[in-house]
């Protein structure tokens, strides 16, 4: 003799329903990370610093907005003619903003939310040293943050990112090995300028 199936009570079977058969059958298309992981920070730095959305990026160089995701989340270099149009538009050289030595050693992070302390320094006073700032803003670190970590006067750092002092070897090794990006890049603003002048 069969068995009878359990009774469920009008609740039951419309929670059931809610959750499984009110929704339809959905296929998701694109895969929607929470928090994306960063492979160059370089890149991501200087476009925070200069406030450029990626998406704003693609179009003015007129390419995919997928394309300029993956440079800055999966550390790919853009062809010849990408790369012309990114240096040229940024205005930085290649070396700088794709390095790819850097991008193979590279730590992996997730993007923090907006940073809440950076974003003040920014709206305060001009900033000289867009990398610098920039990476802080990736970080979500502070000055006060950076300026413990690395044993400065944070009055000395803001000096760094606003008036684009150099600081001495001494501190630009700190600050190197801080970060876990070579000199030459940290203060490349400031050398940049030098030259141009």
């Amino acid at each position: 003799m069969p068995t009878q199936p359990e009774k469920h009570s009008i609740q039951a079977w419309s929670l059931i329903n809610r959750k499984y058969l009110g929704k339809g059958v959905r296929v998701k298309r694109f895969r929607r990370p929470t928090r994306c992981q960063i492979r160059n920070r370089v890149l991501l730095a200087i476009l925070m610093a200069n406030d450029i959305k990626l998406s704003y990026l693609a179009e003015k160089l007129s390419v995919s907005s997928r394309s300029v995701s993956a440079w800055v989340y999966e550390g790919r270099i853009p062809g010849k003619k990408n790369m012309e149009k990114v240096c040229e538009y940024l205005g930085y050289p290649r070396h700088i903003l794709f390095n790819e030595a850097l991008l193979e050693k590279s730590p992996i992070i997730c993007q923090p939310e907006h940073s809440r302390f950076m974003r003040r320094t920014l709206t305060r006073s001009p900033v000289s040293n867009k990398i610098l700032t920039g990476l802080c803003m990736v970080h979500d670190l502070s000055v006060s943050d950076v300026s413990e970590w690395i044993s400065v006067h944070p009055g000395t750092f803001r000096k760094w990112l606003h008036q684009g002092a150099l600081p001495s070897m001494t501190f630009q090794e700190k600050t190197e090995e801080f970060f876990r990006i070579p000199k030459t890049i940290l203060f490349a603003d400031v050398v940049l300028k030098e030259k141009s002048l």
